[in-house]
């Protein structure tokens, strides 16, 4: 282990981690900067030695690695350190040894006290009060720390990662400062013209979203653009960390969503709809794209999120927000690669308290629904539970069958470029499936 130590402006390396200024003595190594040019309070950092491949990667190519560990591992791991926790859904929940404050003795053991969220499949752990995050790794060399030097808490001002170099921050930084410029710059929509706000949702699809809800959600237009921003905010009390820009084309009746975020992806991940949560609520619905998740709030009055990019993946980091809700709908659109996606995101998020909306005639995504005035209520309502992955039912696979038959394409492979009789035979390479040449 390797941790290297911040002070002002130097930066000291050693092979233990000490709070004693004594036993700093060497240097830092060459191109390691210090997060931000000005002074502040004194921070340490704990990076994992790694193997030296994929130095160059680029911003939006980072790799989080975590070794292999089992959640009984991680409650022995706890319960020996005399860490109290709860179980939950998807992560173990504990007091966090990351904030500014040491919680009271009466205070510690208290559920609503704790703000570090633990992935019980990966180990990786996030603090939704100091938003710091990390490895199972990172997070036993931090309680070994504690318990050696005998403290209660670490501080927000722990880094668990190689600073960020000069370039890096500063492209983080205009991207922060771009997203508010855009924000600052853009109108709300009830704030805008009668004529103009009008056109604007027939422009996205949006004509049956009242403007009550896209004043609750914080949707804004910019005009400079033609787009509309759907804001990232940290939580209820936060301010803005980014924000998603979406543009629509219609090609007949079928409209063409084309986005861009600020940070870019890969950089930041958050949940559109976020803000609007009361801890008090214990169902939701969760929606592939930020149209969607107005169709559902309008329609429905229930807690709804949107995921940052869709179908193609559910960040770990963003679990730990959704660990107090009790029910889960995913509603993810009306192709069956979103269904695929529906039940690997369900297993990601405890298959027990998740529903399922398998795509139909009758149950399109939801702005298709609310357009199609079909009652979307009742669709959430009658969610499918979803089922445990060693049993299923001749139900559920007649309707997977038709699923396939019904839609051939989306179901199709890769399609060979040197055979293309066999594209007609086999339909390309498929996910499970070998094609064997005699």
């Amino acid at each position: 282990m390797l941790c290297v130590f911040h002070c002002g402006r130097a930066a000291v390396r050693g092979l233990s981690l000490s709070w004693w200024s004594g036993c700093w003595a060497s240097a830092c190594p060459r191109g390691w900067r210090l997060p931000s040019p000005l002074g502040g309070p004194q921070s340490f950092t704990f990076c994992s030695r790694g193997s030296g491949k994929g130095k160059n990667r680029g911003p939006e190519e980072h790799v989080a690695v975590f070794s292999p560990v089992t959640v009984t591992e991680l409650r022995q791991y706890l319960r020996a350190k005399g860490v109290p926790f709860h179980d939950g859904y998807s992560c173990l929940q504990a007091p966090s040894p990351f904030t500014s404050k040491v919680p009271r003795p009466s205070a510690v053991t208290a559920r609503e006290n704790f703000s570090l969220f633990i992935d019980k499949t990966t180990g990786g752990f996030v603090c939704k009060e100091s938003l710091l995050e990390g490895t199972w790794r990172d997070l036993q060399d931090c309680l070994e720390v504690m318990q050696k030097e005998g403290r209660q808490s670490l501080g927000p001002n722990v880094r668990l990662e190689v600073p960020e170099s000069d370039r890096e921050l500063s492209e983080r930084e205009a991207e922060l400062i771009e997203a508010r410029r855009i924000w600052d710059g853009a109108a709300a929509l009830p704030d805008l013209p009668l004529e103009v706000a009008q056109s604007v949702k027939a422009a996205f699809g949006i004509e049956k979203v009242p403007e009550a809800t896209l004043g609750k959600l914080s949707v804004r237009y910019c005009q400079a653009s033609g787009s509309l921003v759907f804001p990232w905010f940290g939580g209820r009390d936060s301010g803005l960390k980014g924000l998603k820009l979406l543009s629509a084309q219609r090609e007949g009746e079928r409209l063409n969503y084309t986005a861009m975020t600020l940070p870019r992806a890969g950089r930041y991940n958050n949940l559109f709809g976020l803000h609007v949560l009361s801890r008090k609520d214990t169902a939701l619905v969760l929606t592939a794209r930020e149209t969607d998740c107005l169709a559902v709030s309008c329609s429905t009055g229930l807690p709804c999120v949107s995921l940052p990019r869709g179908v193609s993946c559910l960040p770990p980091v963003l679990l730990p927000y959704l660990e107090q809700f009790k029910r889960i709908t995913l509603w993810l659109g009306s192709d069956l690669r979103a269904w695929e996606a529906s039940k690997i995101f369900a297993r990601k998020l405890n298959v027990k308290r998740c529903y399922l909306v398998r795509p139909s005639e009758q149950q399109p995504c939801p702005l298709e629904a609310l357009g199609a005035g079909l009652h979307l209520g009742k669709i959430v309502k009658n969610a499918m539970a979803a089922s445990h992955k060693s049993i299923i039912s001749f139900r559920q696979l007649r309707d997977e069958v038709f699923g396939e038959l019904a839609n051939v394409e989306q179901v199709s492979g890769i399609k060979w470029q040197r055979f293309p009789d066999l594209n007609k035979l086999l339909k390309g390479h498929r996910k499970g499936e070998l094609t064997v040449f005699t």
